[in-house]
């Protein structure tokens, strides 16, 4: 079982909602056994800073992916995957952007996190075909349609 924190460091209103989050989470834990995932839900400056701290890029994105070193993991507790940071104000845009629903997005993006956290990349084409194969898969078993088809 998966057990999803989540922090809002913006007013949590017009957000997807907690229990939003923690579906998107829990259907794309693929292991066995206990684990714990904090997922936190930021403003543009924080998105930006973390980024720049990170990434080396000076500008916001959409989802940020930080797997816990093993000596995170209590001895004897849940294995503690790590936190996803999610950045609002670029997944609104995003969303707005790409004609999608906010709530979709927010869960496809979760989704792709949580499979960062468990060791999936996008770094080759065949990684990322893999990948954008279990997220459709996963978020179509919530009810979202496909995130990487294109919506005039």
């Amino acid at each position: 079982m998966l057990e999803v924190r989540v922090q809002y460091a913006l007013p949590r209103a017009g957000w997807p909602s907690p229990r939003a989050l923690h579906q998107a989470a829990r259907a794309a834990w693929r292991g066995h056994g206990a684990a714990q995932v904090l997922l936190r839900v930021v403003d543009t400056e924080e998105g930006r800073h973390l980024n720049a701290a990170f990434r080396g890029r000076q500008a916001a994105t959409n989802v940020l992916s930080f797997p816990a070193p093993p000596e995170a993991t209590i001895p004897g507790g849940p294995l503690f995957l790590g936190d996803i940071v999610l950045c609002a104000s670029v997944l609104a845009g995003e969303a707005t952007e790409q004609h999608k629903p906010l709530a979709a997005h927010f869960a496809h993006m979760i989704v792709h996190g949580m499979l960062h956290l468990q060791g999936l990349d996008h770094q080759t084409v065949a990684e990322a075909e893999a990948m954008e194969t279990i997220e459709r898969e996963i978020l179509d078993g919530l009810g979202y349609p496909d995130p990487y088809e294109e919506i005039p």
